[in-house]
């Protein structure tokens, strides 16, 4: 297993990061998987065996749920892994249960606390922008729990490109604990963090965790033109997370991806994954699975090296548009363009 630096903090993560949203299958989660406590343990047990060293959940997974079946599973081996949580999504009916408030912070970390069956979060990540509470208020409970030793490093999750650069001028001027990290969706399937995030993210040192890097399972193979999914699968028409927009696209990405598979002796999945880890910025790609196979293919995922004309390949079949301003700043601006500028502009630059 590799260990990359997360942004520009002292912390070292593995590649691949265990995400629980299917623990507990809670309510609406029930769509997503029904992990049970056994299981559970079942699958931590299998990453930290393969070198995982942290796990991703957020309060508002089943309900709490997720973070309870962490903290029973955790139970004496803490100190074994990395913890990381979220805050901000409505965890009950009344006006202050929901947001980036001081109150609804605080309240929100010590629950998790409780549910985890620990004395401190290792990253606790604002899980989705709140435009109704000043930055400041934000950052200054998140500090509060650092100063605490609740927290021990802050992320942010779900942000547009202003709003992240925002609250990083915030953090810097009001001399609040910065977002080391951001946790972002990005697959082969939807490159739209490659237009702000990516680029964000190169400049301002901060880490990248990417969730559903299989965009939901649709780079999992098991979707192909012409033919019928398995038993029991979603339909391309009931999908809304992430949304496919271009479904002839998002089969041509998926041909290439069994192509090089069927290449290599490897699943879809594995090469849609590799291919992620190779690109700018990419800290730890958020793996869960239903099943002990599933797992264990995704995690065979950081083993597998692709090669240029690979990564050709899935470039070329998946590649954004380029939108305005950066078709425009590709045309007239590309003699002085930063590292952060060319994770998006570089490939459009000799075409």
């Amino acid at each position: 297993m590799e260990y990359r630096q997360l942004g520009r903090s002292g912390l070292r993560i593995s590649v691949l990061t265990m995400g629980t949203m299917t623990f507990g299958g809670k309510g609406n989660f029930a769509m997503v998987g029904s992990t049970d406590v056994a299981e559970a343990r079942r699958q931590v047990d299998q990453c930290l065996d393969a070198g995982i060293n942290i796990i991703d959940t957020a309060d508002v997974y089943s309900d709490g749920l997720s973070e309870e079946i962490v903290g029973e599973v955790l139970d004496g081996r803490r100190d074994d892994v990395l913890v990381a949580t979220k805050v901000r999504m409505p965890m009950g009916s009344g006006p202050n249960d929901a947001g980036l408030s001081r109150h609804h912070i605080v309240a929100g970390c010590e629950a998790s606390l409780r549910r985890l069956r620990t004395d401190h979060i290792d990253l606790y990540q604002v899980h989705e922008w709140d435009g109704q509470t000043p930055l400041e208020e934000t950052l200054e409970a998140l500090d509060l729990l650092v100063q605490q030793g609740k927290v021990r490093y802050v992320g942010a999750s779900n942000y547009a490109g202003w709003q992240l650069m925002k609250a990083l001028g915030a953090a810097d001027r009001t001399g609040t604990p910065r977002f080391v990290s951001e946790q972002i969706y990005y697959s082969l399937q939807g490159r739209d963090a490659e237009y702000e995030l990516v680029p964000a993210a190169v400049d301002q040192g901060l880490g990248v965790l990417v969730w559903s890097p299989l965009a939901g399972g649709l780079l999992s193979g098991k979707y192909r033109r012409g033919q019928e999914p398995p038993a029991g699968s979603r339909q391309l028409s009931e999908w809304n997370e992430p949304p496919v927009y271009d479904r002839e696209k998002l089969y041509d990405i998926v041909e290439v991806l069994v192509a090089i598979g069927e290449e290599r002796g490897v699943s879809a999945a594995q090469v849609s994954l590799a291919w992620l880890l190779g690109r700018p910025a990419v800290t730890s790609l958020v793996i869960g699975a239903r099943t002990a196979e599933q797992l264990a293919d995704n995690l065979a995922a950081a083993e597998l090296k692709l090669s240029d004309a690979e990564r050709t390949r899935l470039d070329q079949v998946s590649a954004p548009d380029l939108l305005y301003p950066y078709w425009h700043q590709a045309r007239t601006a590309n003699d002085r363009l930063s590292a952060a500028d060319l994770t998006l502009l570089g490939p459009h630059l000799n075409g």
